[in-house]
């Protein structure tokens, strides 16, 4: 009798989380209009947080010593880098999430299904691709140092993965593997059909690829000479985020049109493509490491403002 109480002790102990139980809204408000039912979706507004954010951080970058460009060049950055954010990352879905052996019609082919933003489906490396591009127009365009502008953008972008990650945990989507009952925090999630605990890998990649990656990054901008040494910010920042990638992917579901690619590869497709980015990133933080630090004199003159 005592071993039988202490068997279900133990079980209501590790008895999984109910996502349902937390209370949580997908939307801040909604407003019913003769068009329709309009919600502010907390995605939304971690896109929006994110983009604020970084816009504030590098605006306040230009203050410090060694500055590789002015505000106005801030200002055009993050015009086109938020465009390269949303046109890369649907663009990059579509090319590596659908398509092929995925089993979802690729939507190179449906461009009315293309430009629907809203019916999900954004890809990381995409929406990376996608800035890379917009910071080269605009530092080429302006003669300026597309490496250095890259470092000081790199910095703030962890705290707006923070904030994408916990809006997906908010919504209850993106959720991870099955756990076993050894996960006292593993979590049931509304939209998972089979209704398996499972681990709140979305909370995993908010405290990865957000909060400590965001702490190293500011760590070495405003505790070190890191902003000295032209591609080491870029360069720990690419490393930094594929490793967490790579490490939470472990138990991060695959999508669902992807799962068997992950079964008979090995690794999932997150996984495969952190790895080209795990290469840049040592390459960078190598190359930065190996030459010599500018110094304040030597600070890449920025052009004057027209």
């Amino acid at each position: 009798m005592l071993s039988l109480s202490l068997q279900l002790a133990a079980a209501a102990v590790h008895a999984p989380l109910n996502w349902a139980d937390l209370g949580l809204k997908t939307y801040l408000f909604h407003i019913d209009t003769r068009w329709g039912d309009f919600q502010l979706r907390w995605y939304s507004l971690a896109y929006l947080a994110g983009i604020i954010f970084a816009y504030w951080h590098v605006s306040k970058t230009l203050k410090a010593p060694g500055a590789p460009m002015a505000q106005r060049h801030v200002d055009d950055l993050f015009f086109y880098c938020t465009l390269g954010v949303i046109l890369g990352g649907r663009l990059g879905y579509a090319t590596f999430y659908t398509g092929g052996e995925t089993g979802l019609p690729s939507l190179w082919t449906q461009p009315s299904e293309l430009i629907k933003l809203w019916n999900g489906g954004m890809s990381f490396h995409g929406g990376l691709i996608g800035v890379l591009i917009a910071t080269a127009w605009v530092t080429w365009r302006n003669k300026l140092s597309f490496l250095r502008a890259c470092d000081y953008i790199s910095v703030p972008v962890p705290v707006g993965m923070m904030f994408g990650r916990l809006a997906n945990f908010i919504n209850g989507e993106l959720w991870g593997r099955e756990a076993g009952p050894s996960v006292p925090w593993a979590m049931i999630f509304p939209t998972d059909p089979n209704q398996l605990p499972r681990h709140p890998s979305q909370l995993y990649e908010a405290l990865l690829e957000g909060a400590l990656l965001a702490a190293v990054m500011l760590y070495l901008f405003w505790k070190t000479r890191a902003r000295w040494r032209p591609g080491l910010l870029v360069g720990t920042f690419a490393l930094g985020m594929a490793l967490a990638r790579f490490t939470v992917e472990f138990f991060r579901q695959p999508d669902a049109q992807l799962t068997d690619f992950a079964a008979n590869t090995g690794f999932s497709m997150g996984q495969w493509l952190t790895i080209p980015l795990m290469l840049v990133g040592l390459f960078f933080i190598i190359r930065a490491l190996r030459l010599p630090a500018m110094g304040s004199a030597e600070a890449q003159p920025v052009p004057a403002a027209e």
